[in-house]
């Protein structure tokens, strides 16, 4: 068992998954009953190659496990269930067009354009 935070662990996992790492902390309280951490952190790089994390953290008592549980399974069955597993996002495809930049480019090829010669300026 280590100890971060101050606080005991007593079990825990990581999933990394690109600039996002996921850490599950079973943790135990001063009464010696469990809990589990969530935490998701999040690597930023700044301009200058520096970087920070941002992290974010949620508290997960036993009480409300079945609960979250279902309410979890619900929300990612809905998710794959209407857009189905492929991963569908500007930073994971290069070809990736909005469709206002597909308008814009349609609009560029019909519109007209003014011939101007650089010598009669």
């Amino acid at each position: 068992m280590k100890e971060r935070d101050g606080q005991e662990e007593i079990f825990s996992q990581i999933l990394r998954a690109g600039r996002r790492t996921y850490f599950f902390d079973v943790r135990a309280t001063k009464a010696g009953d469990y809990y589990l951490t969530v935490t998701e952190s999040k690597k930023f790089t700044h301009d200058d190659g520096t970087f920070h994390y941002q992290k974010h953290k949620i508290y997960l008592y036993k009480e409300d496990f079945v609960e979250f549980q279902e309410q979890l399974k619900q929300a990612t069955d809905y998710i794959i269930n209407e857009k189905g597993e492929e991963v569908i996002s500007e930073r994971h495809q290069r070809d990736f067009k909005k469709e206002n930049d597909a308008e814009d480019e349609e609009n560029m090829a019909t519109a007209e354009f003014t011939e101007v010669n650089f010598d009669d300026i």
